[in-house]
């Protein structure tokens, strides 16, 4: 560590003390650069603790869609810390996690009805895993254990959600021995795409439990966009063979594309949909699995051992949920939606100048989601340092460079976030 000592001789004294003993996720710690010491936030703003001032392009990994520091959810979470900071949700209950409860049933489509909480998306995804394979079992089907994921997919890191990723452009092929093998193929973005999923269909529903897919947007899979008629093509052919699908929309639920949840743009309502990252407004970790009345009912019985059993230690913690229903609050009083359509179009013209110049791919946009997809970079530890140097924090990853803004982000905060990237790509990435 002599190499990381030399580089904080400037450095505050708890990052020099303490760096030595964290372990930074997707980082090789022996060559990575200092990571940048956050002193505190505002709005879209980063402040260094050297003084430096980041405009936010990400919203910390797509989570922070009302900015940082809403006064609202801070004053949400105070008030609950003074009354009740965390109780287990095992034998007893709490307002805030039932109010929640309510509130989530209310704007989901059909009967998306029962919550079960947990602490993280990619927990959300195991349980909707474990719950599509349970309801067959508790329905005295067994075998039915697969799932059909899509190239491209990103579902999380824990090992279940892992084996429903892509496994060769991900970033899990390290573990292909130790994951369970799924059914992974292309969406069904045209009819001879949608042709050889149902041959798969043909062949295995009788292996399947269900079909898993992130709505509109593949996130951290290469934010991937595809058109709602996938979703419809998904939900009859689950329908046909008798599967249950499963909506992930940890990235894009919460107006992130322009609707408050994706499945809305295609006017499909999945099995089971898990939301997370923005649940909170970026405030602290809580995620939610939540299953239509069908599902549900596979697991309503007299019979113990067709519960469901699984229970985070820290599911439903009331600090959470009270910064999720003040969340709810501030998509009711705010025009949230609204902004993010201010955004796309912000994003749209920003960008624009982007085509057309060498090694880009593609530029999209989708909602609050803007993309420059490179053929290649030449060193992207460099590039994201390059965007620090121009007062911008925005960290692409394998081939592309994106923008996920808070919807409260300033106009003249994004214009200086898509001339950045206009700059540094004309320039060479």
């Amino acid at each position: 560590m002599s190499g990381e000592t030399s580089k904080m001789t400037d450095a505050p004294g708890w990052l020099a003390a303490g760096l030595p003993h964290v372990w930074l996720p997707y980082t090789q710690m022996k060559i990575a650069a200092t990571p940048l010491s956050v002193a505190r936030t505002e709005g879209s703003r980063i402040v260094l603790a050297d003084g430096r001032v980041l405009i936010d392009g990400i919203a910390s990994w797509w989570t922070a869609c009302h900015g940082y520091n809403h006064p609202h959810i801070r004053q949400a979470v105070e008030r609950q810390l003074a009354q009740m900071p965390h109780v287990m949700f095992g034998g007893l209950v709490h307002e805030q996690a039932l109010t929640l409860a309510g509130r989530l049933a209310a704007l989901l489509p059909g009967d998306l009805e029962r919550v079960f909480f947990s602490d993280s998306g990619s927990v959300a995804v195991e349980i909707a895993m474990k719950m599509a394979a349970q309801y067959w079992i508790n329905r005295g089907v067994r075998g039915r254990t697969k799932f059909v994921a899509f190239k491209g997919a990103y579902h999380g890191d824990t090992t279940g959600a892992m084996g429903v990723c892509d496994p060769d452009e991900g970033m899990h092929a390290l573990f292909a021995g130790l994951l369970p093998k799924h059914f992974i193929i292309d969406l069904p973005e045209n009819d001879e795409k949608a042709a050889a999923l149902e041959r798969l269909l043909e062949r295995h529903a009788d292996e399947l439990a269900g079909i898993i897919v992130e709505p509109l947007v593949q996130g951290a899979g290469g934010m991937k966009f595809h058109e709602a008629v996938v979703l419809r093509r998904l939900r009859t052919l689950a329908d046909k063979y008798g599967l249950l699908l499963i909506f992930d929309e940890i990235f894009t639920g919460f107006g992130r594309t322009g609707t408050m949840f994706a499945c809305e743009a295609a006017g499909v309502t999945p099995d089971i949909i898990t939301l997370s990252k923005a649940l909170t407004g970026g405030t602290l970790p809580l995620a939610a699995t939540i299953a239509t009345r069908k599902v549900f009912e596979a697991f309503w019985s007299d019979d113990p051992r067709k519960a469901l059993m699984h229970g985070p230690t820290y599911m439903a913690n009331p600090l959470a949920c009270a910064a999720a229903n003040a969340s709810l609050d501030v998509f009711e009083q705010e025009p949230r939606l609204r902004q993010v359509q201010e955004i796309s179009a912000a994003l749209a013209e920003g960008l624009a100048p982007c085509r057309g110049m060498p090694d880009v791919k593609d530029v999209r946009i989708k909602g609050a989601i803007g993309v420059v997809e490179m053929n290649h970079f030449k060193h992207l530890d460099r590039l994201r340092a390059r965007f620090v140097d121009e007062g911008v924090f925005i960290r692409p990853f394998g081939n592309v460079i994106y923008l996920t803004p808070a919807f409260t982000i300033g106009q003249d905060e994004l214009a200086t976030l898509t001339n950045v990237i206009m700059k540094v790509v004309k320039e060479g990435v």
